[in-house]
């Protein structure tokens, strides 16, 4: 990848490219796949391959994804990786005008809806899911009492801890450690509220 850091976004323009339903689909898969045409992603989107290429396009065109090397010898395949190991999107690059914090809030929104479609597929396929993964799987909820710093803290001890296995399942597979292994996705949620 062109850049090992998460891509920090903070345009309406790039934030409504990435928060198309398909192009937001298309760019987690991307991430999964870390290099793949789009036919090979328009078999796991059902959708046409033009239709696939042209949101492809529309990813690039925001520095979102980047051509890749080719994996093959055909020269009619494009290959696409992404520009960066992810993204983050703050509340705090959307605040103050009306459009940029509504334009934050669709996106949003449109994101937990897809993780929730996403937890929801795991939870009607997880009879074929073996028993070591099914007691692995996590769906947990907390409760605690603390402030904006120390929320603030624990997302980042939280974020440091998931580059660890991120980094040891990457250097692992590189190293041909593939046995038993599979992707996981892990959501993570904390907010306040009031009773």
């Amino acid at each position: 990848m062109a850049d090992k850091e998460n891509r920090r976004i903070t345009d309406v323009g790039t934030l409504k490219a990435l928060a198309h339903p398909l192009r937001a689909q298309l760019y987690r898969l991307l991430c999964v796949e870390r290099v793949a045409t789009a036919s090979r992603l328009a078999e796991h989107v059902d959708e046409a391959v033009s239709l696939v290429s042209y949101h492809l396009r529309k990813l690039a065109e925001h520095g979102l994804i980047e051509e890749a090397e080719p994996q093959t010898g055909d020269a009619r395949e494009r290959w696409w990786r992404p520009a960066s190991d992810g993204v983050s999107i703050r509340d705090e690059d959307f605040r103050g005008e009306p459009g940029k914090a509504a334009a934050h809030l669709a996106a949003t929104r449109l994101f937990h809806d897809q993780r929730a479609d996403h937890y929801r597929r795991y939870l009607d396929e997880r009879p074929a899911w073996s028993p070591q993964w099914n007691t692995a799987s996590v769906d947990n909820e907390s409760w605690l009492r603390l402030t904006p710093a120390e929320l603030t803290e624990l997302k980042q001890e939280l974020e440091a801890l998931l580059r660890t296995y991120d980094e040891r399942g990457r250097a692992a597979e590189a190293a041909g450690e593939t046995e038993g292994r599979e992707h996981v996705a892990l959501y993570m949620y904390g907010f306040p509220f009031r009773v």
